[in-house]
């Protein structure tokens, strides 16, 4: 139904939590809603309505551990990638592909892996994409915590929801 937007008590990001578990946060008291969706929900009894949250922030402050890298996974690289293959741009049949393979030395990291569709990664075999005369869309990096937030927060749908209420990644 519907992705509710989870808020520190510093209006810091948590995460994206389901509306079911954002209205036992509300049940609980442990939340406030900052934004709503509009729409309601009733207990099966229907003696009990509960607006639909979009945007809540919890009542006390959860200290989290901040991370000063992203660290690297299968789906780091997918998220940063925007799901799409870096040498022909589709969508679909996605898997990892090592710029510099590693047959030739490659290591797998944010700077030598990327997106690519199985035809490419097939196609580009135990070469690099000069051997192989492909171009890739963009040159790997290892993104920021800003940077990747932000990429999340787009490919999930809710930075419109937070840039309006003024909250910035």
């Amino acid at each position: 139904m519907e992705r509710v937007i989870l808020l520190n008590a510093d209006y810091t990001f948590l995460n994206i939590i389901n509306w079911k578990r954002a209205v036992v946060l509300l049940v609980k008291e442990k939340v406030e809603v900052l934004k709503d969706t509009g729409r309601s929900v009733t207990n099966f009894e229907k003696t009990k309505e509960f607006v639909v949250p979009k945007v809540l922030r919890l009542v006390k402050l959860v200290k989290s551990v901040y991370r000063n890298r992203v660290p690297f996974s299968r789906k780091n690289v997918m998220i940063r990638d925007n799901y799409t293959c870096q040498y022909c741009g589709t969508k679909e049949n996605l898997t990892i592909d090592h710029v510099i393979p590693k047959a030739q030395g490659g290591i797998s990291d944010f700077e030598n892996c990327t997106a690519s569709c199985k035809p490419c990664n097939n196609y580009k075999n135990d070469r690099t994409p000069k051997q192989a005369k492909m171009r890739l869309r963009k040159r790997p990096h290892h993104p920021t915590i800003i940077e990747f937030f932000r990429i999340r927060m787009k490919s999930l749908g809710v930075y419109e929801t937070l840039e309006e209420m003024g909250i910035y990644f």
